[in-house]
C-alpha cells in the first residue's frame, strides 16, 4: 500500500479524496491506497505545486552515494569491546553498505546506535517505542551533548528502525534539536604564518600550507593523489569530494617548491602524503599536527583542520575575491553555505563607523 502522512490541510484532503477508493488505517494513522504504478504517477500529478512528497520509503535500497570510497568495516570486527556490550546488529552495517554510505558516516551512525541499545541493553529492540527515544534524547541533552549529535542519534535509530527493518515511519514526531548555526573560527594571515613557520617537520609543514593554501578538507587532503597536482595550470584536482563532486582548487607557488623539495625527500608511491608503511595517512595524525603547531605558536583557540579551511574562505573575501569563486574553490553546492564566511571577514566591519568614534 501507498500511506499518505500529512499535516491537517483541506486542499490536501479534498485532493485525496480524489484518489481510486482511499482507506482510513487504524493501525497507522494515515490515508493509504493500493500502490500500483498508476496510483504512484497519479498521486505525483495531484500534489503537483500543491505539496512536497517525500518518497524516501518507495526507494529506501537505492545508494545513497554511487561513488563513496569502499566500506571497511574491519574497525568494526576487530574492536576491543568491555564485557556484555552490546554491538549494532550485522544486518544494519548490510543496509548501510548497501546504501553506500562513507565511512565516517558508517562510523558515526554505528557508533550513536551502539550508544542507544547499550542504554536500553536489557531490552529488546522492538519494545523499543517513541516514548523511550525522547527520554533518550533527553538523557542526551542533561549531558550536554551538541545538537548536531543529538540529530545523529535520532538519525541513527531512525535508520535501524524504518530503513533495516523496513517499518512505517514510527518516529515521525520524534523531536529534534534546532540547528545550530555557529560561525566558523578564523585565523588571522600572521597565525597561520606562524604556525607553519614554527613547524620543522617538511612533511608536516606542507600539510599544513595545503590545508590552508587550498582550502582543503582533511578527507579531501588525505585522497589527494600525486596525479592531482597540475603544476603547469597551477592547480590541484579533487576527485570526488563531498558530494561526489570533483572540482579544482588553487596551487600555491611556495607551497610547490616546498612540494618538490619533500617528493625528492620522502618518495611517496601514490597519494601525496603517506603512513610509514604507505597507503593513506592517518587523519588522526594528520589532526595532531594542526594542533601541535598551533599549540607550539602560542594560540589561545581550538584550531584544527578545518579552521585553516575556514581561514583560507575568509582571507579571499578579505581580499577581494567573489563569493561566486570561492563557493566553486571550497566545493560548496550554493553559495548560502559560504556566505556564512561574511560573517566572519573584517573588511565589512572596518567600512563601519563604530558610533562611539563618530
Amino acid at each position: 500500500m501507498i500511506g499518505l502522512q500529512f499535516y491537517p490541510d483541506k486542499v490536501i484532503q479534498a485532493l485525496i479524496k480524489e484518489l481510486p477508493d482511499p482507506k482510513w488505517s487504524r493501525q497507522f494513522d494515515m490515508v493509504y491506497i493500493l500502490n500500483t504504478k498508476e496510483n504512484q504517477d497519479l498521486i505525483f500529478q495531484k500534489f503537483k505545486g500543491v505539496a512536497w512528497l517525500n518518497c524516501n520509503y518507495f526507494f529506501k535500497n537505492r545508494a545513497i552515494n554511487s561513488n563513496n570510497e569502499t566500506l571497511n568495516v574491519n574497525w568494526f570486527h576487530k574492536r576491543a569491546l568491555k564485557p556484555e556490550y552490546k554491538v549494532c546488529p550485522e544486518s544494519y552495517l548490510q543496509k548501510l553498505e548497501l546504501k553506500k554510505y562513507s565511512n565516517n558516516t558508517v562510523k558515526s551512525y554505528v557508533s550513536c546506535f551502539e550508544a542507544f541499545i547499550n542504554t536500553y541493553k536489557n531490552y529488546n529492540l522492538l519494545e523499543l517505542n517513541e516514548n523511550v527515544i525522547r527520554e533518550y534524547l533527553q538523557k542526551l541533552v542533561h549531558q550536554g551533548k551538541s545538537n548536531s549529535y543529538i540529530n545523529q542519534s535520532v538519525n541513527s535509530i531512525k535508520f535501524y528502525y524504518e530503513i533495516v527493518l523496513g517499518m512505517p515511519n514510527r518516529f515521525y514526531a520524534i523531536e529534534r534539536p534546532r540547528k545550530q548555526q555557529k560561525l566558523p573560527e578564523v585565523l588571522s594571515k600572521e597565525e597561520i604564518l606562524l604556525m607553519i613557520d614554527r613547524t620543522n617537520n617538511l612533511k608536516h609543514k606542507c600539510i599544513i600550507s595545503l590545508l590552508y593554501s587550498a582550502g582543503l578538507r582533511r578527507s579531501e587532503l588525505l585522497n589527494l593523489k600525486l596525479e592531482n597536482i597540475d603544476s603547469k595550470r597551477m592547480l590541484i584536482k579533487i576527485n570526488l569530494a563531498k558530494g561526489n563532486k570533483d572540482r579544482y582548487t588553487l596551487l600555491s607557488k611556495i607551497l610547490l617548491n616546498d612540494l618538490r623539495i619533500y617528493y625528492k625527500q620522502w618518495k611517496p608511491k601514490e597519494y601525496v602524503f603517506e603512513g610509514p608503511k604507505g597507503g593513506q595517512y592517518s587523519g588522526s595524525s594528520v589532526k595532531e599536527i594542526v594542533t601541535r603547531a598551533a599549540r607550539k605558536s602560542g594560540i589561545p583557540k581550538k584550531v584544527t583542520p578545518h579552521t585553516l579551511r575556514h581561514s583560507f574562505a575568509t582571507h579571499l573575501l578579505e581580499n577581494g575575491t567573489d563569493l561566486r569563486y570561492i563557493q566553486v574553490l571550497l566545493g560548496h553546492s550554493s553559495t548560502k553555505t559560504t556566505e556564512i564566511y561574511t560573517q566572519v571577514a573584517t573588511n565589512s566591519f572596518k567600512s563601519i563607523k563604530n558610533p562611539l568614534d563618530l
